[in-house]
């Protein structure tokens, strides 16, 4: 499917469809096909990292340093199944099949193969006794997906692991295969270089504006709302004045933390509030810190990716005692995202001491380094938005995350790609990921959101 979507971005010069929505029984199309594209650009994706790069033949970054602040290579690259709502689990069984088959999907002819440093050491999750019950039903819930995780009572984890201090703990999950950690910045070339190969155009600039053209519809329900396409894109190219017109297709905003501000570009949530015109794409910056330590006592080269019951976590990075880690604030902590400077003093209160309760051994730790990067959060429900705006009828979703984006990204490109193609779902039914539950109220309820 990833190849299809590519070779559709590069080969494909009309595109017919009808695009409704998929919730609450209400059906807008678009009568007529779209017009025939001359140009040979078919797709814009305002963006420029790893889930903006399966489906598109323009690239323009959504900012101008490129990928110094993107998602994806400030990430600490974990994968899981660990989820608990049945879509996410799917789609990070995908995605793990497609890493572990990655020179598969994205060898280049006379190029090296891809080496992403896949460390399959599995996730172990913590569960206070508070926890323990939510805990045990989502591994059943995992198990029927497919997932093979197992739990673990304090005695078991205390014997598989006995760096751990078990107190407070009254049950665990652990990921017996499919889970663990890889290098983002090697997954992002390395697909780089492939839509590259296959002849995909980077644009470094900011998208500015939004040409379109409209039509005045009617709900069943009565409401009038307004039909954009989307017919050309303005991006400003750095270093310059100048903007660069780019006739398209289709727009998907893949834009991570900027989607939001992308989809008020294009008008999305322009409109009286409590309306489905007026409803926004609820998808903003949130600042996350990283930091790196060294412990040489700590626990040795089978660790898992450990998340404390606290919220705080830990994963080991390489061979030399060094571990990364850190700890989601609260949201009377969040942290100004104006800028990407680190809080040391957070490590110091937030994360340090849960950490060091749970493996004694990181009293000692010595913070080596630390930066910070952007989750694509939803302030809605903390789940992806993925597939068709209702009203502006050629942008398609592929947005936040907030926080496991990465890991879902080759599956949520191949069902955006299904939908540009089909009009719906093919493999992953991702309908409550629709963007229609904004305005519905219909919130997905994932329980493991880190």
């Amino acid at each position: 499917m990833l190849r299809r979507s590519l070779q559709f971005a590069l080969g494909r010069d009309v595109l017919g469809r009808g695009l409704g929505t998929h919730r609450g029984g209400s059906t807008l199309d678009w009568n007529g096909k779209m017009s025939e594209i001359k140009k040979k650009i078919q797709s814009v994706l305002p963006g420029g990292a790893w889930t903006q790069l399966h489906d598109t033949s323009y690239l323009p970054p959504e900012h101008s340093d490129v990928y110094s602040q993107a998602s994806t290579v400030l990430s600490v690259g974990g994968i899981r199944q660990q989820f608990s709502v049945p879509e996410n689990i799917q789609l990070s069984l995908f995605s793990i099949d497609f890493l572990r088959n990655i020179n598969e999907y994205l060898a280049v002819v006379d190029d090296p193969p891809l080496d992403i440093q896949f460390n399959p050491s599995g996730y172990l999750l913590l569960a206070s006794e508070k926890g323990a019950a939510v805990l045990e039903s989502n591994v059943q819930v995992q198990r029927q997906e497919g997932a093979k995780v197992c739990l673990m009572s304090p005695e078991q984890l205390r014997n598989k692991f006995p760096w751990i201090n078990p107190e407070g703990v009254a049950l665990a999950s652990y990921g017996m295969e499919h889970e663990g950690w890889f290098d983002p910045w090697s997954l992002l070339q390395g697909l780089r270089r492939k839509v590259q190969s296959m002849g995909v155009l980077f644009c470094q600039g900011e998208v500015t504006r939004f040409v379109s053209s409209s039509n005045h519809a009617e709900t069943p329900s009565g409401e009038e709302v307004t039909l954009k396409r989307v017919h050309e894109v303005h991006v400003k190219i750095d270093h310059s004045l100048e903007y660069q017109p780019v006739e398209c297709a289709i727009v998907i905003n893949a834009a991570g933390a900027w989607s939001g501000q992308i989809a008020e570009l294009a008008g999305v949530g322009k409109g009286p509030p409590g309306t489905l015109q007026g409803t926004k794409l609820p998808v903003e910056p949130r600042k996350r810190y990283v930091y790196l330590w060294n412990c040489p006592q700590g626990p040795g080269l089978e660790t898992p990716f450990v998340i404390d019951a606290s919220g705080a976590y830990f994963r080991r990075e390489g061979l030399g005692n060094n571990y990364l880690g850190g700890c989601s604030p609260t949201e009377e902590e969040e942290p100004d995202p104006e800028n990407l400077e680190v809080d040391h003093e957070f490590f110091q209160d937030k994360v340090w001491p849960p950490l060091a309760q749970r493996v004694p051994a990181f009293e000692s730790l010595k913070v080596r380094s630390a930066w910070a990067g952007y989750y694509d959060y939803n302030t809605f429900d903390q789940n992806g938005v993925v597939g068709p705006h209702p009203l502006v009828v050629n942008m398609y979703f592929a947005t936040g995350f907030s926080g496991h984006g990465l890991q879902q990204a080759p599956a949520v490109g191949r069902a955006v790609a299904e939908m540009v193609l089909h009009g719906n779902f093919q493999t992953i039914n991702l309908s409550p990921f629709l963007f229609n539950r904004f305005h519905l109220g219909e919130k997905v309820h994932e329980h493991n959101i880190i």
